[in-house]
């Protein structure tokens, strides 16, 4: 059953919404998708590019399987801490899901029994042992960021970003509740309270903490998703503006100057970096030399133009934000 939830807000509440990017928000949703393994209809070039590389590790058949149902259902709370800043690192949020209390998780275990009609052998002994498995979950949701989104964050992080100066700004110049009615269109604001559509359970402030944290995500949709755990704020994870050009390809047409700067070799690398890749793929395609591409690489590195992931056995190199931003500013 869809009811009409109505989150009331205080003046103390007005006072304490935020914004925060969360690497965690983007975990769940993503590796729903690749599981899913249809074409989506914007995230399919990466979708393409990672679902080989997920198979191949096995982490389809992992925790992350049974923690994260594969039809948008409940995810356990525990699995998205609550930002302590605007942009807390994916160490961070796995440092706080080690962390979480023993008691939480078994109540998000048992709610999501309920929605699922069971849980596994592997979920029950986590219920059983949260202390001891905890750490496990937390190291196999690092090797799912390495794998599947870190060779990517730059670009989808700029997207965030972008997305956050946008509302700022209308909060800026309209009011909070400008900004809260304009963030997906089942949201609405009456002027007291954030009204939901769609939504199978009701949401009130005796479930939820203070102020309101609102996370754009490039993965979450085609609505939002909450998630509210006292003392917390309630979490709402919304689509971000501009996710259907994340994945465009974006030429680099003026290099003149930049090959000036770093050398030919270089700057052609990190045109080629439009998709990360291993030294053995980009050698391929550049027709440099392993070895020349691996020293070119080395130097970018140490540059904070490129960035370095383990993926299996292959090491997976992307463009950082830095070399996003010097690309831009070439070919302007």
């Amino acid at each position: 059953m869809v009811v009409l939830a109505e989150l009331a807000f205080s003046t103390s509440d007005l006072a304490q919404v935020r914004f925060a990017v969360s690497p965690m928000w983007e975990v769940a949703p993503s590796f729903r998708l690749l599981r899913a393994g249809t074409a989506h209809p914007v995230h399919r070039p990466w979708a393409e590019q990672v679902r080989p590389r997920l198979l191949a590790s096995g982490l389809d058949r992992g925790w992350l399987r049974e923690l994260i149902p594969p039809t948008g259902g409940y995810v356990p709370d525990f699995l998205n801490p609550a930002p302590t800043g605007l942009a807390p690192t994916p160490a961070a949020e796995w440092e706080a899901i080690r962390a979480s209390p023993a008691d939480r998780v078994r109540q998000d275990l048992d709610h999501l029994a309920r929605h699922e009609g069971g849980l596994g052998p592997r979920l029950r002994a986590l219920r059983n042992d949260p202390r001891g498995l905890l750490p496990r979950v937390a190291e196999e949701l690092a090797t799912y960021w390495e794998l599947a989104l870190a060779p990517y964050w730059a670009r989808i992080r700029a997207v965030l970003d972008a997305d956050i100066r946008y509302r700022a700004r209308l909060a800026a110049e309209h009011g909070t509740g400008h900004l809260l009615n304009g963030l997906h269109a089942s949201l609405s604001w009456d002027g007291t309270a954030l009204r939901m559509t769609r939504r199978k359970q009701p949401l009130t402030r005796t479930t939820a903490g203070t102020g309101l944290l609102l996370i754009p995500s490039a993965f979450t949709g085609p609505g939002p998703r909450t998630r509210t755990t006292l003392p917390d704020p309630p979490q709402l994870a919304y689509p971000a503006r501009g996710v259907g050009t994340l994945w465009e390809p974006r030429s680099v047409t003026r290099t003149d100057a930049l090959s000036a700067v770093l050398g030919r070799s270089r700057t052609l690398l990190l045109t080629e970096l439009e998709i990360p890749d291993s030294t053995t793929q980009l050698a391929h395609r550049t027709g440099l030399s392993p070895a020349g591409v691996s020293q070119c690489l080395t130097a970018l590195r140490d540059a904070g133009l490129v960035s370095a992931h383990r993926a299996g056995r292959s090491v997976l190199y992307a463009r950082t934000a830095a070399a996003e931003a010097l690309l831009q500013a070439a070919s302007a």
